[in-house]
């Protein structure tokens, strides 16, 4: 990612949410998958500040937002996958996915001028949640499929949304969705490797 070349700035974006499931309110600019940091709920913005709404800094405001936390998702499971598998390889997979999603998370701070994040839970729950999953698994198949889930969701989530968006958006979605794609590339060709290595036990 290029930085600084689009003229999208978020300094002083205000946002105060308020969870749908246990109306617990946050302000900050993005969570992990937009979701409660207390239950992992979904949130809604209660009230924003800083852009008028029905403007177009306003609609480049939301893509970054909505990457922004995608991004962070991502960073967020990987961190919580590594620590949840003993599996080795995955062990070492997950800890690189993470440190990408930390570039990216990075690129994103310093080009739009974003608050630095909070540090990661370690909670895994939340990224299964998103996935449509309500127990944490514990196979490993049952973790890079979870992770996969994750990733083709965020590359059709960046995909979809690059025809209408504003030349700064689209942009940022065409370069995020080719990010997403090379963590899917890595996690297929993990997720091969270890039912081939099953297949050859049985």
């Amino acid at each position: 990612m290029a930085d600084g070349d689009d003229g999208i700035c978020c300094a002083g974006s205000t946002v105060a949410w308020k969870c749908t499931s246990c109306a617990k309110r946050s302000e900050g600019f993005a969570f992990p998958y937009g979701r409660c940091p207390a239950c992992g709920g979904t949130l809604e913005i209660v009230e924003s500040t800083g852009t008028d709404p029905t403007s177009l800094d306003a609609a480049a405001l939301a893509a970054v937002r909505q990457a922004f936390e995608i991004e962070l998702g991502g960073r967020d499971f990987y961190i919580a996958a590594a620590k949840h598998t003993s599996d080795e390889a995955l062990h070492d997979m997950f800890s690189r996915l993470a440190a990408m999603e930390r570039e990216h998370i990075d690129t994103l701070v310093g080009r739009y001028h974003l608050p630095p994040p909070d540090d990661a839970s370690g909670d895994l729950h939340p990224g299964a949640l998103q996935a449509g999953v309500q127990r944490d698994p514990d196979d490993p198949f049952d973790l890079l499929e979870l992770a996969l889930t994750l990733e083709q969701r965020a590359e059709q989530f960046f995909l979809e949304r690059v025809e209408g968006a504003a030349p700064a958006a689209r942009e940022l979605y065409r370069e995020l969705a080719a990010e997403e794609g090379e963590h899917l590339a890595l996690l297929t060709t993990e997720l091969t490797a270890m039912r081939a290595m099953r297949r050859g036990l049985l």
